[in-house]
C-alpha cells in the first residue's frame, strides 16, 4: 500500500469502536421519552453522518416528532457524559498510529461526531499521535462531510497540503469526502460497513487491519 506524509482519520468505526455507548445514549434519550429502543445493529446502520441524523433515524418520525429536539438534546448531555464507558481503540491503532508518527507522518481526525466528544476522545486515547481533532464544525460556512470543508480545515491546522494525503474511513460517508476533498481514500474494513457495501459506494481501496497502513 501506497504510504503518505499526512494521515486524515474518521474517528467512530476507524479509530474507535464506538458502537456500544452509542447505542446506549441514544436508547436513554428513546427511553426517557417513552420511545421505543434500538438494537445494536440498528444504531450501526444509522451512523456515518453525524448525530443529528443518527437521532432522526432512531426517532420515530424523525425530526418531525413533537419531542426529538428535548430527545436529541437528552442524547447529546448523556452521551457527553458517557462517551468513555466501554469506547475503546480498535486492535492494532495506538500501535500503527505510534508507527506512522515515528515515521514522521501527520496524522489528524476528522468526524461527523460533535466537536466537543471528537475532542474529549482524541485527547483521551490519543494524546501523543493525534494532533489535529475537527469534530462537527459550528463555525459558520465549514461544512460537515462529506463536504471537503472540515478535511481542507485539518490540513490547513496541520500546515500540509493534498498533495501526499489520504483519508481515511470506514464508511461511504468517508469515500465520499474523500472524492470531494481531491484526495484518495482507504476504506478498513474493521468497522461499521462489510467489504461489499463499501465497493458498492466507490471503495477501491482497503485495509483489513491497521497493519496494512504500515506496509
Amino acid at each position: 500500500m501506497k504510504q503518505y506524509q499526512t494521515y486524515i482519520f474518521d474517528l467512530d468505526g476507524t479509530l474507535l469502536d464506538t458502537l456500544t455507548d452509542l447505542t446506549l445514549s441514544v436508547n436513554y434519550a428513546l427511553r426517557t421519552y417513552g420511545m421505543p429502543e434500538h438494537t445494536r445493529d440498528d444504531v450501526r446502520s444509522f451512523v456515518g453522518n453525524g448525530v443529528r441524523l443518527l437521532m432522526e433515524r432512531a426517532v420515530a418520525q424523525g425530526a418531525a416528532n413533537p419531542l426529538f429536539e428535548k430527545a436529541f438534546a437528552t442524547f447529546r448531555k448523556h452521551y457527553l457524559l458517557h462517551s468513555l464507558d466501554n469506547t475503546r481503540p480498535y486492535p492494532g491503532i495506538e500501535d500503527m498510529l505510534a508507527k506512522l508518527k515515528a515515521r514522521g507522518c501527520r496524522l489528524a481526525v476528522v468526524s461527523n461526531k460533535f466537536y466537543a466528544a471528537t475532542q474529549e476522545l482524541c485527547h483521551h486515547f490519543f494524546p501523543q499521535t493525534i494532533e489535529v481533532a475537527i469534530g462537527e464544525h459550528e463555525a459558520e460556512g465549514i461544512r460537515k462531510k462529506p463536504a471537503p470543508d472540515t478535511v481542507l480545515e485539518a490540513l490547513r491546522q496541520l500546515g500540509t497540503s493534498k498533495a501526499d494525503a489520504v483519508y481515511v474511513g470506514d464508511s461511504d460517508v468517508d469515500i465520499q469526502t474523500a472524492r470531494n476533498a481531491q484526495m484518495p481514500c482507504i476504506s478498513v474494513l474493521w468497522g461499521f460497513r462489510d467489504h461489499k457495501f463499501l465497493t458498492d459506494h466507490g471503495g477501491r481501496i482497503f485495509a483489513h487491519n491497521p497493519s496494512d497502513l504500515l506496509v
